[in-house]
């Protein structure tokens, strides 16, 4: 392109101090010109066509290596995922077993209290029995005739029945003022 540019520059020379000078002379060389025009387009879109490809090779290698990259992320996260889960699961099958044995205790302590309450509530029953009958005895040995008299306006005692099985006051006798006979 320089010798076309140095020999248009000499013609151009020519052409001013030669008056006979032949203008298609210039037009070869502006053929020639255009010539090297288009070669040098040709080789540069050859260039960049090259550099595309190019570009296109490195755009899938990255491409691969991010698909690897998610790939290998992805694994890991399986990977994390599952042994999360089966941590999970141990925990759960720990508190269900945890529960599991509090519920059994709480049974058990249920059963105890209620046989400890039966007991209480058996040996209530036997201590106002045997009072009921001690007191029964009691009354019938301040009878002359093995019954109960009645005086009008006297004070009369009544042993008392446990009418409430956990009361306190069972066994004990009351003051009922003019009480019929049994």
């Amino acid at each position: 392109m320089e010798s076309l540019l140095s020999q248009f520059t000499f013609l151009s020379d020519q052409a001013l101090q030669d008056k006979n000078f032949d203008p298609s002379t210039i037009e070869d060389l502006m053929k020639l010109f255009e010539i090297e025009s288009y070669k040098a387009w040709a080789a540069a879109e050859l260039e960049q066509e090259k550099e595309v490809e190019e570009a296109e090779v490195e755009m899938q290698q990255a491409e691969d290596y991010l698909d690897s990259v998610m790939e290998s992320a992805m694994d890991e996260f399986r990977a994390f995922e599952l042994e999360f889960e089966m941590m999970s699961k141990a925990e759960m099958k720990s508190l269900v077993e945890t529960a599991e044995s509090a519920r059994k205790m709480g049974k058990l302590m249920e059963k105890a209290a209620s046989v400890a309450s039966k007991t209480y509530i058996e040996a209530a029953m036997n201590s106002a029995t045997a009072s009921m009958k001690s007191a029964w005895k009691g009354v019938k040995g301040l009878s002359p005739h093995g019954k109960i008299q009645r005086f009008k306006h006297q004070p009369f005692l009544v042993p008392s029945i446990a009418v409430f099985r956990d009361s306190p006051f069972s066994g004990k006798f009351y003051y009922f003022p003019n009480c019929p006979e049994f």
